[in-house]
């Protein structure tokens, strides 16, 4: 497993972060360098993706993805971590905490949830249709109209540019990716949320296109040690396209915890 540490790795505390589909370590740039100051940072390439190939097994789930967390832990020596996930980092970082809660200080989830929507599994069928019926290059074109906002897109073609660049060089494959969104149409803990020990934070934008920010607001719901936060504006990737509130939103969280 590829994974990088920044920050001074002797902090008496550490935070590990779980991207979303893409899987890649890059996701969290505007993150990584506010975390450090307080937080030993650990980032990672999930299994089938970037500079962790291979190929993912038959019946591939959220649980193997949840052990690759552990390995990475044990790989940094890192007993303990804050986690934050995106999307489906989040959902790994729930099943984590369910299978390991010793190793979970808090979770910090960005448009995740307990049980995958019916909206969202549509917005995978077309995605998965774009996959097998015009290839992987177009795919990975579309795939930023369902992470971020028109306006945004309008304003960072470049950016969208050299990360499609970098997708394309990463060694993704459809059969990869087609085992991960099986994986995430099966994720289902909503009758296990009452075992969560941990404190959870969860950030939701108004305007995520692939998953109803109301998923979060059922999530807060059922948890009894949790802070919800909301966003306007964002889309699904709300950490990339709104940072500065997104970073706020971290210190406001790990200040709570103190």
């Amino acid at each position: 497993m590829y994974y990088e540490i920044h920050g001074d790795a002797s902090h008496s505390e550490a935070v590990l972060l779980s991207s979303g589909l893409g899987g890649s370590h890059q996701y969290w740039q505007a993150q990584v360098p506010e975390l450090a100051k307080r937080f030993k940072v650990v980032i990672y390439d999930q299994y089938g993706t970037g500079k962790s190939a291979g190929v993912l097994p038959h019946g591939y789930k959220i649980a193997d993805m949840a052990a690759e967390i552990e390995t990475v832990m044990a790989q940094s020596r890192t007993e303990r971590a804050h986690i934050i996930g995106h999307a489906l980092g989040g959902l790994i970082g729930l099943q984590l905490a369910l299978q390991s809660p010793e190793k979970v200080a808090s979770l910090l989830l960005i448009n995740a949830w307990d049980k995958t929507d019916e909206h969202t599994k549509r917005c995978f069928d077309i995605r998965k249709s774009i996959l097998k019926q015009a290839g992987l290059e177009v795919y990975l074109k579309a795939q930023p109209l369902f992470l971020y906002p028109s306006e945004w897109m309008k304003s960072n073609r470049a950016l969208l540019d050299r990360e499609l660049d970098h997708l394309l060089s990463s060694g993704f494959s459809e059969d990869n990716l087609l085992a991960r969104i099986a994986a995430i149409e099966a994720f289902d803990v909503s009758q296990s949320l009452q075992e969560l020990a941990c404190p959870v934070g969860l950030v939701a934008s108004k305007d995520d296109l692939l998953v109803p920010y109301s998923c979060s607001l059922e999530l807060d719901k059922k948890l009894t040690q949790s802070s919800l936060y909301v966003l306007e504006h964002g889309g699904h990737g709300c950490n990339v396209t709104e940072p500065e509130a997104f970073n706020h939103i971290l210190e406001t969280f790990y200040d709570a915890l103190r």
